[in-house]
């Protein structure tokens, strides 16, 4: 039951976020221990591409490949997938949470632009205005995300300590797309109703097994 219901938690999650932009959906991993039940040891993030839906905004910024859109947060660099910025107070294209998207050629520092100028971002994350190139949008390639990323929420990951990062160089950026949640809609739903089936029968033989002990005590007691 306490495994069920750990598979219940990570499906609805993961159904709670098939609307998130660069969610990545998580899976369980099950060992088989001595006493022949099922213990959930751990999850695991399937880092697979989501579809790209163009938006027709040119903030909104989807990756094609592997990699990674590199953040300044307050706990340090983090990464994303999620390519919906907007334009701060202070002219640094940042996500709603206010993590501040990182220039390789100025060592990570945020990106400024001019917000009255049309934004250009070309497949490589060069941004230009005006014909001028302003910035280079850092994009982190990580080998085996699902063993070296830890998810912070539902949008952001943070590398294990001692884990290195390189730049990308097999993914692209397509201007003016999201990339969708990878999660598996039909297939979730199907598991979820599945694992709360199973759940239910558990519940209803752990009540058959206390009424009959509780019986068989009581018969004890009329014996003696």
């Amino acid at each position: 039951m306490k495994a069920r219901m750990e598979s219940l938690d990570v499906l609805a999650n993961n159904l709670a976020n098939t609307g998130t932009s660069g969610f990545k959906s998580d899976r369980e991993f099950y060992g088989l221990y001595s006493e022949q039940l099922p213990v959930l040891e751990k999850q695991w993030t399937d880092f697979s591409q989501g579809a790209l839906v163009p938006t027709g905004d040119p903030l909104d910024l989807g990756l094609s490949g592997k990699g990674f859109f590199a953040l300044n947060s307050s706990a340090g660099t983090v990464y994303t997938r999620n390519g919906q910025f907007q334009i701060s107070k202070a002219n640094q294209l940042q996500t709603s949470d206010g993590y501040t998207l990182r220039n390789s050629r100025d060592n990570g520092n945020p990106i400024t632009i001019d917000p009255a100028k049309p934004i250009e971002v070309s497949k490589s994350g060069l941004i230009s205005q005006g014909g001028q190139e302003v910035a280079q949008i850092e994009i982190a390639g990580i080998d085996s995300p699902s063993q070296l990323l830890s998810k912070l929420g539902n949008s952001y990951f943070a590398v294990t300590q001692g884990a290195k990062t390189q730049a990308a160089a097999d993914t692209e950026v397509r201007q003016g797309t999201l990339e969708q949640s990878n999660v598996p809609v039909a297939d979730s739903a199907v598991r979820l109703v599945s694992v709360m089936r199973q759940f239910e029968m558990l519940q209803k033989a752990l009540t058959v097994g206390a009424d009959m002990n509780k019986q068989a005590i009581e018969e004890v007691a009329k014996v003696s």
